[in-house]
């Protein structure tokens, strides 16, 4: 019996009989004669040969096979890489893996991983745009430094550039830092230092503070970072590095308080204790709650470590106290509600501030028991002839109390008496009443007077007739207000004579 076998002319065979390996078959017709061979073809478009067996057979059959495969054997440490015409196949540790030579050109590459895990520089350029199970890929920027870790333990610095590394059984990574940042956040800064030192060297600036130290670090004359006492930090190099002594004195100069305080207070704002002292006040530091000295007016600043700071503003211009709405009876019982004002300078801050933990409550308790003794000892009618007496007792108790505390009091004043409206009331209608009797006296006085001068004039025109013709004219004018025209016929005493007439009639 004969069998009859068809390669095609992009195929390759293997020829079996009873399942053992005979020969491998190029392209064409081929025939046998028995019933037991059987042909495997394979597909050469597809170069890896996926060959059952594949390792018994080499084992056997080498020679014959390798001159038509490229075999790629690696061992546990090992892996390769194969170019299979334009395209790229990696092969990991332990694997054994075939591919058909002739139709496509194939060539293989082991690596040896105890050696390296990275790719030479050639091989990363041929394999920019494949993806390959295996390996990893990175790009540096010019403006970047890579920092290689693998297993999570730094390995080296990668200047920029194009990377590829095996990752097969160990975790490889890179860190990309940017270097136009002075501070990038180094990853690991205490391990960085402890134990790569060359690295450190190279390419950092390592700032490293004793307990009293504090360190001011520029960038192009900018303030970028603030570092505290006894602590150490990686910067890129290039950075100035200003480390200042606070052991003895803590406050800043006035330059470095317009450079950080107002220039970068974002920075600052947890390492410095600031005090903003206003025109017209005086300031006052306390160190360890234990006064040290006063502050003029102006912007002061200290660093805070290892110390406890406290400062205070205190005005020392006229303030005004308002103490409102005081119920108080009167000494007579009556009911009455009392409005005063205060005003006040502390003229020696320091012994106000220590002998009084709230001024401004001191000062209107005080107020208070002012006004309370002094409108409950005096009568209703007592305080209504005499507000100033109020005054003048408010004000020479409190100040009698707050002379030694630092305290002057420049005025004192009540500004409203309220009365309840009943006794409003009373008080209208006695005022209506005596102002009644008031005008009673004087309209009873000008009557008076009035007829004492109609008298005196009487007794001046019955001794003088030329008087009593001037005052008959000083008549006859007013008549001639009232009338349009007055017609005269004969002389002016017959005038005069018939008015008379006239008006008896």
């Amino acid at each position: 019996m004969w069998k009859t076998f068809y390669i095609k002319p992009n195929e390759i065979g293997i020829l079996y009989h009873r399942s053992d390996f005979k020969k491998i078959l190029q392209p064409g017709t081929y025939t046998y004669f028995g019933q037991h061979w059987q042909v495997k073809t394979y597909d050469l478009n597809q170069p890896e040969a996926k060959i059952d067996n594949l390792e018994l057979l080499l084992r056997n059959n080498s020679s014959e096979l390798q001159q038509y495969l490229l075999v790629v054997r690696t061992a546990f440490n090992q892996t390769a890489l194969v170019r299979v015409g334009q395209n790229w196949v990696s092969v990991l540790p332990n694997q054994l893996r075939a591919f058909w030579r002739g139709f496509i050109d194939v060539k293989s590459h082991i690596f040896d991983l105890n050696e390296s895990l990275e790719l030479p520089a050639d091989f990363v350029q041929q394999i920019r745009g494949s993806t390959l199970y295996g390996i990893k890929k990175f790009q540096i920027s010019e403006s970047e430094i890579g920092l290689l870790y693998v297993q999570n333990n730094f390995v080296r610095s990668l200047s920029p550039g194009e990377y590829a590394f095996w990752a097969v059984d160990r975790d490889v990574t890179v860190r990309n830092l940017s270097r136009i940042v002075p501070n990038p956040g180094f990853p690991s800064e205490d391990v960085l230092i402890d134990r790569h030192p060359e690295f450190v060297a190279a390419y950092c600036e390592i700032v490293q503070l004793q307990n009293q130290q504090v360190a001011i670090v520029r960038d192009r004359g900018k303030v970028i970072s603030i570092l505290p006492p006894s602590s150490r930090k990686l910067f890129w190099q290039g950075v100035e590095v200003e480390v200042i002594d606070i052991s003895n004195d803590a406050k800043l100069p006035a330059n470095l308080v317009t450079e950080l305080v107002l220039n970068a207070p974002e920075i600052v704002r947890n390492f410095l204790h600031i005090r903003e002292v206003p025109a017209q006040h005086i300031g006052l530091l306390y160190i360890n709650q234990e006064f040290q000295t006063l502050l003029q007016p102006g912007i002061h600043a200290w660093w805070i470590f290892g110390r406890s700071w406290q400062t205070e503003a205190i005005d020392l211009r006229l303030q005004t106290m308002e103490v409102s709405g005081q119920d108080i009876l009167s000494k007579d019982k009556v009911p009455l509600r009392l409005n005063l004002t205060a005003g006040f300078r502390i003229v020696d801050p320091l012994k106000a501030k220590n002998s009084l933990s709230d001024v401004a409550a001191f000062l209107y308790k005080e107020l208070q028991f002012a006004l309370r003794a002094a409108v409950g000892e005096r009568t209703l009618d007592a305080l209504l002839e005499d507000k100033g007496a109020i005054d003048r007792s408010v004000a020479e108790y409190i100040r009698q109390k707050t002379a030694e505390y630092g305290i002057e009091f420049d005025s004192v004043g009540v500004k409203d008496i309220i009365l309840p409206g009943e006794i409003k009331t009373i008080l209208s209608k006695v005022v209506e009443a005596e102002k009644a009797a008031q005008a009673n006296v004087v309209r009873r006085r000008e009557e008076t007077a009035a007829t004492r001068s109609m008298l005196n004039t009487a007794k001046v025109m019955e001794d003088n007739p030329v008087a009593l013709r001037l005052k008959e004219l000083e008549v006859l004018e007013r008549i001639a207000e009232k009338i349009d025209r007055i017609q005269v016929n004969g002389s002016l005493d017959s005038i005069l004579t018939e008015l008379i007439r006239i008006n008896r009639e």
